[in-house]
């Protein structure tokens, strides 16, 4: 045990330095300034209500949208399932700029649809559903997965159509899962940022654009600290509601994988491919958009234009704050998951940061440490907070997953306890902690929150400058923005290989 709380010290410290105390100190500003008035302002009670419709809209089109494909993925086998499975990942690796570049190049003002749909809840709502229908389709696939198919065939035999055994035999079955997925989407919309500054507008952005308008360019402190404690109270209560789903999922239960078969029939085919073009449009599309449109920006633009001392600064500070960044939260994830197995307290303080959005992180900050709003120490470590949870949950969950025989047959071969770990278990972890380490890369790679908060023009980074770039008027601006964009959704292909990557050819064989 004292081990334990040796090797937990570190993180912990840095999770009440930048973390627990920067709330405390949200909260306290918050405490006074919530009124009675300040809730009947119809504009605010438009942004507060708005912020919560499109979160539920959002939870709403991802169960529609993502059941028939999550169904199609579990019962039908076909050419690149296992490779489009993995791609399922590649929108959690891409930021929120990228994303947002995408629905503009899709229906912004010179959309290639023709369709200019700015100005309307189409836009967020649509980068919303790119970014959280695959979470909602690999949750629905996993509870499939361990869906026992013995239940299936009795239905079956029993005269039941397919529409009958999905309603009465695999809907309910699936609740948890899709209502744990629902949570999170709802979090990760309620709480966005980067999506509903670009996308809202001014009618349809939410509560965390608000806090930052109120912050940034009103200084007044008491509102925002009243709507970011409205914030934190609202995903407090989710994910209260996402651990008490979590548990009724990790009720241990038989589980017998099904095999999937080939479609049978027009009707199946038709399914299929429906599904993959679903997928196609709310997954796909804006990156391929994205792409397009960097590659025709790049044709158009003069090269001295594109490697200006503005976009080299901000390439060198996203390389060093994103390695810096990494650096740090592998070394925390690795003290707190190795310090975490086994214990139930220390894996859910890993999960503290994820629970508060970057505004409100960057705010309490701000506030707790105005002293050292101009230190570089601060945005890096912001930086690590938000992406640290990510190696310790990686790691943690190997570590537990290793069988116990293996340390104990080292242990019996004479080695120390920390021999056995350091020649046995940590070798095993390693591909765990690199998928960690990447998710990690990734977070700090397209953290825009944070970074318009705390960071300096010294400090400019690519997220910082796209966001300046589509302010100002003008084609070239516009082209810069989008190639820069371009740049972007590369270093996070990059992030996304090191996740991805198959590390033995057994892993090569693995669907998911």
């Amino acid at each position: 045990m004292n081990k334990r709380v040796l090797l937990a010290a570190l993180p912990l410290a840095f999770l009440i330095v930048f973390s627990l105390a920067p709330l405390a100190r949200l909260l306290a500003e918050g405490r006074g300034a919530v009124s009675a008035g300040l809730l009947s302002d119809a504009y605010l009670q438009w942004r507060i209500g708005w912020s919560f419709l499109q979160a539920a809209l959002t939870c709403l089109l991802c169960l529609l949208i993502g059941l028939p494909i999550a169904w199609s993925f579990a019962r039908f086998d076909f050419f690149g399932k296992p490779w489009l499975w993995r791609l399922l990942m590649l929108p959690f690796v891409m930021p929120t700029l990228v994303a947002a570049m995408g629905v503009l190049a899709l229906f912004g003002p010179q959309g290639v649809f023709g369709l200019n749909l700015q100005d309307t809840p189409v836009l967020l709502l649509y980068g919303n559903l790119f970014f959280n229908l695959p979470l909602m389709i690999r949750a629905v696939g996993e509870g499939l997965e361990r869906l026992p198919p013995s239940r299936l065939l009795a239905a079956r035999t029993l005269g039941a159509s397919p529409w009958r055994v999905f309603w009465r035999v695999e809907w309910p079955a699936l609740r948890p899962w899709a209502g744990s997925a629902c949570c999170l989407i709802f979090l990760y919309c309620f709480s966005g940022f980067g999506l509903a500054l670009l996308l809202g507008g001014q009618r349809y952005a939410t509560v965390e654009v608000e806090i930052y308008q109120l912050v940034a360019y009103e200084l007044n402190l008491a509102d925002a600290g009243a709507l970011a404690l409205l914030m934190l109270a609202a995903t407090g209560a989710l994910m209260l509601l996402y651990a008490w789903l979590e548990r009724r999922m990790a009720a241990p239960m038989k589980v017998e994988r099904a095999v999937a078969q080939a479609p049978a029939g027009w009707r199946q085919r038709a399914l299929l491919l429906a599904s993959l073009a679903l997928l196609l449009v709310f997954a796909g599309l804006p990156l391929l958009a994205v792409a397009a449109r960097a590659l025709a920006a790049l044709g158009r633009l003069d090269w001295a234009v594109v490697w200006q001392e503005d976009t080299r600064l901000a390439l060198w500070n996203t390389c060093r704050f994103t390695l810096a960044a990494t650096a740090l939260a592998t070394a925390l994830g690795i003290l707190q998951g190795v310090a975490a197995k086994g214990s139930l307290g220390l894996r859910a303080a890993a999960f503290l940061p994820l629970l508060v959005s970057p505004v409100c992180v960057a705010f309490g900050l701000l506030l707790l440490y105005p002293a050292l709003t101009a230190s570089l120490g601060l945005l890096l470590a912001a930086y690590a907070l938000l992406a640290w949870p990510f190696v310790a949950r990686n790691l943690t969950q190997a570590l537990e997953s290793l069988p116990v025989s293996l340390p104990a047959a080292a242990r019996t071969l004479g080695a120390s306890p920390w021999r056995a770990f350091w020649r046995v278990s940590w070798p095993l972890a390693l591909p765990a902690l690199r998928r960690g380490a990447a998710f990690a890369a990734a977070t700090a790679l397209g953290e825009f929150a944070v970074t318009l908060f705390l960071s300096r023009p010294e400090w400019l980074t690519l997220t910082t400058l796209v966001y300046q770039r589509l302010g100002r008027p003008g084609q070239e601006n516009a082209d810069l923005a989008v190639v820069l964009s371009g740049v972007l959704m590369m270093l996070s292909l990059l992030a996304f290989c090191v996740i991805e990557w198959p590390g033995s050819r057994q892993d090569r064989r693995k669907p998911c």
